[in-house]
């Protein structure tokens, strides 16, 4: 154990003496956290403990929801390979516990995780008792894999990514990081680069294999026909309309989209816009925004039943979940977080469509989505707001060279088909078991 592990515990427990009672009076005071504090203190009640059965026992960690959305398809492949297994899914955030609850109540029992203070740690560990802890994408706390290690579980990351940002931040701490990825014996990776990067941090590369993303899988299965019927119906589209759909912006990119949107409206009047801010809490701005330019806008919840058609140009998504089935009824498509240097979003929610999908130049933190979009020509990169500009009139205005573009970017996805399972067979070997026939 190393003096960077040593100093961290020793910093982690001076922190946690002096913030939490400042939590616990925050939570009886305003009621938040209720249900989760004891269970982030590693004391899970019996009506969860009692949903674990069968063997193995595999607890899959998933921080949010993004991580949630990564687990489903790999714990259906897990389930195929082992059907006797016990999964325990655990989240940080409240809302990828509402999802994981809404998906996996029946197949798995949904915890909070642990924080990373060794005595949180090591109860929940003895407690649940896993044959194997999986960390999905990111997820990498010294205590959680010193503490799994010392107890004889098994440790793997899974779907596992290391953005450009975090990466940077693990040089700073690397005689800390190197040291906890030590204890990870299994590394199924997402990219070429980030592979590349766990062997610039020190880990052997015969523990690290390249597998794909397994988001990418549920993609092709969640592309059906009839959620776009439903989304023609709900934005009341009669089928001649343009449709130019913005999705997870962020920073100061929805005011670039509607200053793009204002020049669009000059040459193709009927195009509409819709529009969904990656942050919920910045609907209000977008709201501003719109109102600022004189422009008519309803919200997502606005048109929820035929009493309420979309009657307005605009439409702001103000609902969590449902921005990727309205990419079926996109023209084209921009994907935020890219114009500015925020590491870009996953383009291939809107690719699974088959639809032409812009993006600026910050996308470290989906180069593995990009790549697979650059390999077919399915992408269209931008470098600043006067191309974006550009190029959405030319392929708004021809929407047979916009069909063509989307049609590549749809067979994007198909290439990364089956991820999910190669890094379910990871996990599937690092038990010890044979892949079946």
């Amino acid at each position: 154990m190393n003096f960077a592990y040593k100093a961290y515990n020793f910093l982690n427990m001076g922190l946690f003496f002096v913030f939490f009672p400042f939590f616990w009076s925050y939570s009886r005071l305003s009621g938040r956290f209720k249900d989760s504090s004891g269970q982030r203190f590693g004391f899970y009640p019996p009506s969860i403990l009692g949903k674990i059965k069968g063997s193995p026992r595999i607890w899959i960690h998933a921080a949010s929801v993004g991580e949630v959305i990564g687990a489903e398809a790999i714990i259906e492949s897990l389930v195929g390979l082992m059907p006797d297994c016990a999964i325990i899914l655990s989240t940080t955030t409240e809302h990828g516990q509402f999802l994981a609850r809404d998906k996996f109540s029946s197949k798995a029992a949904c915890i909070y995780a642990p924080l990373d203070f060794f005595v949180s740690v090591r109860r929940a560990l003895l407690t649940v008792r896993p044959d194997v802890l999986v960390c999905i994408e990111t997820e990498i706390w010294p205590n959680w894999l010193f503490t799994a290690r010392r107890l004889g579980v098994k440790v793997a990351l899974i779907n596992g990514r290391i953005s450009v940002r975090s990466f940077r931040g693990y040089l700073k701490i690397r005689f800390l990081i190197q040291e906890a990825l030590n204890q990870v014996e299994a590394f199924s990776m997402i990219h070429n680069e980030d592979a590349r990067r766990l062997i610039m941090l020190g880990v052997p590369g015969n523990r690290i294999e390249v597998n794909g993303n397994a988001k990418y899988d549920l993609l092709l299965r969640r592309a059906d026909s009839r959620l776009r019927e439903k989304n023609e119906k709900l934005y009341n589209l009669k089928g001649n309309e343009r449709v130019l759909v913005a999705g997870s912006t962020r920073g100061s990119e929805h005011e670039i989209i509607l200053d793009i949107y204002e020049k669009i409206l000059k040459i193709l009047p009927e195009t509409i816009l819709i529009i969904a801010p990656r942050h919920i809490k910045k609907v209000r701005h977008v709201i501003d925004a719109v109102v600022k330019r004189g422009i008519s806008h309803q919200l997502r919840t606005e048109i929820n039943n035929p009493d309420s058609p979309r009657t307005a140009p605009i439409v702001i998504i103000n609902t969590i979940g449902d921005l990727q089935s309205t990419y079926s009824i996109a023209s084209v498509v921009f994907c935020g977080g890219s114009l500015e240097p925020l590491g870009g979003q996953n383009v291939l929610e809107a690719a699974v469509w088959g639809k032409p999908v812009f993006y600026g130049p910050s996308m470290e933190d989906f180069l593995d989505a990009k790549a697979l979009l650059d390999k077919t020509g399915g992408g269209i990169q931008v470098k600043d707001s006067e191309e974006l500009t550009k190029k959405m009139l030319y392929y708004l205005a021809n929407p047979d060279k916009a069909d063509a573009v989307g049609r590549l970017a749809r067979e994007a996805v198909i290439l990364n088909k089956g991820a999910a399972g190669k890094h379910a067979e990871v996990i599937h070997r690092l038990l010890g078991r044979t892949p079946h026939p």
